[in-house]
């Protein structure tokens, strides 16, 4: 087959890949807006060595993993809740919350997953204010010069991150056109066949029995 014979299949089944679509994204863009709204508060606390120094940098940046590793638990889970009042329980929370360290920045993001927007902020700054309030205790043993400082580097910046409409609609559309396209070359295979079948046996001549009446696509 080539392009004409391509673009000829389009002309005449192209509606079917258009409906699928359409009906495709239509249902994704439906289903979307019926799923609770999840907020993501995104935190991130600055860690800052007292002094340029290359060595103390270099420590600090060390030692973001560990700081992750503290902050990912479920004792500081049970510390927020403590600090919010929260009716719920530690590994629960803990469960909604996702710690990572950022080398480049020498930063530490806690992204806090709630329904409630007000919520989610509160539970990500309290979380942050962990990490300070562990520096701080950990300066107190520590040399001016060889202390390792943490500050909330802002407030807590809210998003959406489920459901997004218009990303599933787009996404929904995208399979209704790949389904539509399997459809229609599947329907043209099989035209084709039932075509060739029809040739071959005017050539041959045979007697035929029975007939299956033509419809129209």
């Amino acid at each position: 087959m080539n392009l004409i014979d391509y673009g000829r299949i389009l002309l005449r089944r192209g509606w079917i890949i258009v409906l699928l679509a359409i009906l495709a994204a239509a249902s994704a863009y439906f289903l979307s807006t019926q799923q609770t709204t999840v907020w993501r508060a995104t935190q991130r606390v600055l860690v800052q060595p007292t002094r340029a120094d290359l060595s103390l940098t270099e420590s600090a940046t060390r030692l973001l993993a560990q700081y992750a590793a503290y902050l990912d638990s479920e004792l500081i889970a049970q510390r927020v809740i403590d600090r919010l009042n929260l009716d719920m329980m530690a590994g629960d929370l803990k469960s909604m919350v996702e710690i990572a360290p950022i080398q480049l920045s020498l930063q530490i993001q806690i992204d806090v997953d709630m329904p409630q927007p007000e919520l989610a902020a509160a539970v990500a700054r309290e979380w942050g204010l962990q990490l300070v309030e562990f520096r701080n205790r950990e300066n107190q043993e520590a040399r001016r010069e060889d202390r390792i400082d943490a500050a909330l580097a802002d407030n807590p910046a809210l998003s959406i991150l489920r459901p997004r409409p218009l990303i599933n609609a787009a996404a929904g559309a995208i399979l209704g056109v790949v389904l539509g396209g399997v459809i229609v070359f599947a329907l043209e295979y099989l035209e084709s066949n039932l075509i060739r079948r029809r040739e071959d046996i005017e050539r041959a001549e045979l007697p035929v029995l029975a007939a299956i009446p033509a419809i129209d696509a």
